[in-house]
């Protein structure tokens, strides 16, 4: 173990208070006259694709809108926030009716529960639900109750860690590796169900398990391993990636704070030094282009140079975090991160983004006993790979060229129209509808949305869809793309905190900004580890290959 002293590249907290509170979004923030048409837009594909849903799938959850049939998933209440931010009373009405006769003690399919899915899906969409409504009905709060006692069976090791899924017809936990992502990306839902059932058990058990993930020797400063073992409570391997598996760990290192800011600062502490790493030592910048990504970092400790739409809520949450402490420098980096990522959807043929992008860069900040190469991602670089490079400044990482309705590009490209105002990101979410209406919706399917397995192939047929409906478009793509050009005080961010699935939570004025002093000296672990499997990322039963056996193939 060594330690290494911060960049703190910007990183100094400002004294200053504001008399009117700290503000996130830009004061007196405008939306043109065009807005009202786009926002109507979203609200039109939202109301058809539920209704496909209604049709085909309804109380069975995801809509398979090609074969008009379902899967399991979690649509209604996932898509519930959604209902009320858009005004849609007759449909939220109709799913709270059908969420509060929902019986959580047992599972309707054979599989295992994931405690992280059914948290940010289930017990987040209930909660928000409930706060959006004006705090009612209490049912609720009463189901979100029921579903966490029998997740809480997880926290069942020997470490604080949870492990990641329980089977209910046991009432025991599946003993298997986990995630810091699964393990650290509780804490915004379940404080919440403790502060409204006054049980504050909810809250300690996963804050518990977020200061072990801090408190642990990482590869990089601030920066986590991918895997960890609940048993022992110790990292598996020493993959680094603000991707899958880690994503949204460090995204509620800073939410968290900004729900409370009352919690300890090790939270909003371990966020800034995760950014300051990452700076100092993942951020690279394209030889074409000059787009700023943030690389993974292997096992064996080698500059990775890929992206991924997951890792893509980077650029909102550094933009959302530089706002929260005050600081420029990282606002900055995470407007650039956002036109990356954007870049990824302006260069396909269809406009849309790919799960898993690669790319050329300049060799720069190399971490303690590592390697950079400017362009290693574990796959071959092709002649096709090089000329797509060569227009747009990244490439299409190999078999990862599907889209399956994901939101981080679009949720970053929110974050940065509410801070800037630059007109810009509205015309970024303008490209995204009319992609959607042109490629997605499903021809003939009643107004069904379906991912596509090549965002850059424009031809669509059946054969090329993804035959499935994720709850987390109708939870967060739809969203995201109608808060854009909503009233900006309508769910302002100065107000409310969203969670993973985009489920916002009431959230109090700031007065001061938020940051604590830190260490001067971090320690970390420099040392290379024998590769580990990738942990299984957020698998998608409609995708042949999963993101996890995409990424650890090549390695």
């Amino acid at each position: 173990m060594v330690s290494t002293q911060l960049l703190l590249l910007g990183l100094s907290l400002s004294p200053s208070v504001l008399a009117s509170g700290l503000l996130v979004q830009k004061p007196g923030l405008k939306l043109p006259p065009s807005a009202a048409a786009s926002k109507a837009q979203v609200k039109q594909i939202f109301s058809n694709a539920f209704n496909a849903y209604t049709e085909f799938a309804f109380s069975h959850d995801d809509l398979t809108p090609v074969s008009k049939s379902f899967s399991d998933g979690a649509t209604i209440v996932d898509a519930m926030s959604t209902m009320k931010i858009m005004g849609l009373e007759d449909l939220f009405n109709i799913a709270v009716n059908f969420s509060s006769h929902i019986d959580f003690s047992h599972s309707n399919t054979p599989d295992t529960v994931s405690i992280f899915e059914s948290t940010i899906r289930y017990v987040g969409g209930l909660l928000s639900a409930y706060q959006l409504n004006g705090n009612k009905p209490q049912i609720l709060v009463q189901k979100a109750q029921q579903l966490a006692d029998k997740l809480s069976l997880g926290f069942a090791g020997t470490s604080p860690i949870p492990f990641g899924f329980v089977d209910f017809s046991i009432d025991k936990p599946v003993l298997d590796t986990s995630n810091v992502a699964e393990a650290g990306t509780l804490t915004l839902e379940w404080a919440t169900l403790s502060k409204l059932t006054g049980n504050d058990t909810y809250r300690q058990l996963t804050e518990g398990s977020v200061k072990h993930i801090a408190q642990l020797t990482p590869p990089l400063p601030g920066l986590p391993a991918q895997g960890i073992d609940p048993q022992t409570g110790d990292f598996v391997g020493a993959y680094v990636t603000w991707g899958g598996g880690t994503d949204s760990y460090l995204e509620y290192l800073l939410k968290y704070t900004r729900l409370d800011p009352t919690v300890d600062p090790v939270f909003v502490q371990t966020w800034q030094t995760a950014v300051d790493s990452s700076i100092k030592f993942l951020l690279k910048t394209s030889t074409v282009g000059d787009h700023s990504y943030l690389a993974d970092f292997t096992d064996d400790r080698q500059i990775r140079h890929i992206g991924s739409h997951l890792a893509c809520f980077h650029g909102g949450n550094w933009i959302l975090g530089g706002k929260l402490l005050n600081n420029q420098t990282i606002v900055d980096i995470g407007l650039k991160l956002v036109d990356a990522c954007f870049n990824t959807y302006a260069s396909t043929a269809t406009k849309i983004g790919p799960e898993v992008f690669s790319f050329i860069s300049e060799v720069n900040g190399t971490p303690p006993n590592g390697t950079d190469d400017g362009s290693f991602t574990g796959n071959p670089i092709t002649a096709d790979d090089l000329t797509f490079n060569s227009e747009h400044g990244f490439y299409i990482f190999d078999g990862a060229a599907d889209y399956i309705l994901r939101p981080e590009v679009l949720e970053s490209n929110f974050y940065a129209w509410r801070v800037t105002g630059d007109p810009k990101y509205l015309a970024n979410a303008q490209s995204a509808i009319d992609s959607y209406l042109k490629f997605l919706v499903v021809p003939g399917g009643d107004g069904g949305v379906s991912g596509i397995f090549d965002v850059n192939n424009a031809t669509i047929t059946n054969d090329n869809r993804v035959d499935d409906t994720e709850s987390f478009f109708f939870a967060e793509v739809m969203k995201y793309l109608y808060l854009t050009f909503d009233d900006p005080n309508h769910i302002s961010i100065d107000e409310w905190v969203f969670n993973t699935e985009a489920h916002p939570f009431r959230a109090p004025r700031l007065h001061e900004i938020l940051g604590a002093p830190l260490p001067v000296n971090i320690p970390f672990n420099p040392h290379k580890v024998e590769k580990v499997p990738f942990p299984d990322i957020s698998p998608v039963p409609a995708l042949q290959t999963q993101l996890s056996q995409i990424l650890g193939g090549g390695l």
